[in-house]
């Protein structure tokens, strides 16, 4: 409930003005209210009414003075210049998720700032699930969190329209939010679950919407490709409350309908504009998801396409990618080498402990079981330590 009601919340309390850190406090004492007065007296037939009415007394209770919205001055432009919107305009509807994410990646924030602090405010993620999904310390993602609030507290940024001219700006952030609620989502960095349905929906809906107001934005495209393309695997990707690897998935079960829309967004996408990560990585996703069988996966394609995912967007995951791709085609040696510097860079990465462990298991090395339980000991999610552990004790028979 509260996950799906924060962006609302905090959405209304800043249309009044206040500084986002003091909506944000305020909102969280309308949830603790919530949480103690719910229970004894049930839930109001209007929760998010009732959680911004009390979160705007707690404002003001706190002498934070209520302001005016932005002033509808700045919408009256020359006619030349194209008359700023809100996202809810674009898009035809009242929803105001997305607006908030526009807010958040602020032009003057860095791009990491502007990512934590929209996890946060919009994803509705702990600053423990941020560092796992930006592969930084806990005390760094609380300090980028931290340092976004000051600055936009600092430039006066308020809840409104923006300009035409300044969304660019903000679009790669954007993205790159919604990509990692989607993954936080499909593979949860910690807990027992091995999803998190919540996250996954509430990012595919979030990017349909970006998607709806920028049709013609083949990244925005690209991004929501991707997302359709992975989760039309959902189905598969569990037996019993267990992770099934790939390898092992049922194909029968995967989504087609979803494939196929993936496959069509991506393929009207890639014509028009430079080629970027969020397509190359759509691209890979759709050579998995048509292909028949393992078997039949057209591994030499998915290595070309991670080497130019590693030209335009260079990171650990599109390494490692690329290190598996490799693998396949030259055999696990091969993966392995490619697998160092990895390695070397990372050595606490249960993912590339695990991609070690599995080409090792392949090669038949008795090393295999003790990295297998290595990977295991350094991730906090359950289901991936499970499979790890129960893929440690198959090694050693």
């Amino acid at each position: 409930m509260w996950r799906h009601e924060a962006p609302h919340v905090l959405a209304a309390l800043l249309r009044r003005g206040p500084a986002l850190e003091d909506c944000e406090d305020a909102a969280q004492e309308a949830l603790v209210a919530a949480a103690e007065q719910w229970p004894r007296e049930g839930m109001p037939q209007n929760p998010r009414g009732w959680l911004v009415r009390v979160a705007s007394r707690r404002l003001v209770d706190a002498h934070r003075a209520t302001v005016a919205r932005v002033d509808r001055e700045v919408r009256e432009i020359r006619e030349e210049v194209p008359r700023p919107v809100t996202w809810s305009e674009r898009t035809g509807d009242h929803d105001d998720s997305l607006q908030m994410l526009v807010l958040c990646c602020h032009p003057s924030l860095s791009t990491a700032s502007a990512v934590a602090l929209t996890l946060r405010a919009v994803g509705g993620l702990t600053t423990r699930e941020i560092a796992a999904g930006l592969l930084v310390p806990e005390t760094t993602a609380a300090q980028r969190i931290s340092r976004a609030k000051a600055t936009l507290r600092a430039g006066g940024a308020r809840f409104g329209a923006v300009e035409a001219a300044e969304l660019p700006l903000r679009l790669h952030a954007v993205r790159h939010v919604l990509h990692l609620v989607f993954t936080t989502g499909a593979a949860p960095p910690s807990g027992g679950d091995v999803v998190n349905h919540d996250l996954v929906t509430e990012a595919v809906r979030l990017t349909e919407r970006l998607h709806r107001a920028l049709p013609r934005d083949p990244e925005t495209a690209g991004l929501l490709a991707l997302m359709l393309l992975v989760q039309a695997r959902a189905a598969a990707r569990t037996r019993d409350g267990l992770l099934v690897p790939l390898a092992e998935q049922d194909r029968a079960v995967w989504d087609q309908g979803m494939i196929a829309r993936g496959v069509a967004l991506l393929e009207e996408a890639l014509p028009h504009g430079p080629v970027g990560p969020f397509q190359l990585q759509a691209a890979i996703a759709a050579v998995h998801a048509t292909a028949p069988s393992l078997a039949s996966t057209d591994w030499a394609q998915i290595h070309e396409l991670y080497r130019m995912l590693l030209a335009v967007a260079p990171s650990p995951a599109a390494e490692l990618g690329a290190a598996i791709a490799l693998s396949e085609l030259d055999g696990p040696a091969a993966g392995l080498v490619a697998l160092q510097p990895l390695l070397a860079a990372r050595p606490r990465d249960h993912r590339v402990l695990a991609a070690m462990a599995h080409l090792l298991d392949a090669q038949g090395s008795p090393e295999a079981a003790d990295t297998y339980q290595r990977a295991a000991a350094l991730t906090d999610s359950v289901p991936e330590q499970r499979y790890l552990n129960a893929r440690a004790r198959h090694s050693r028979r």
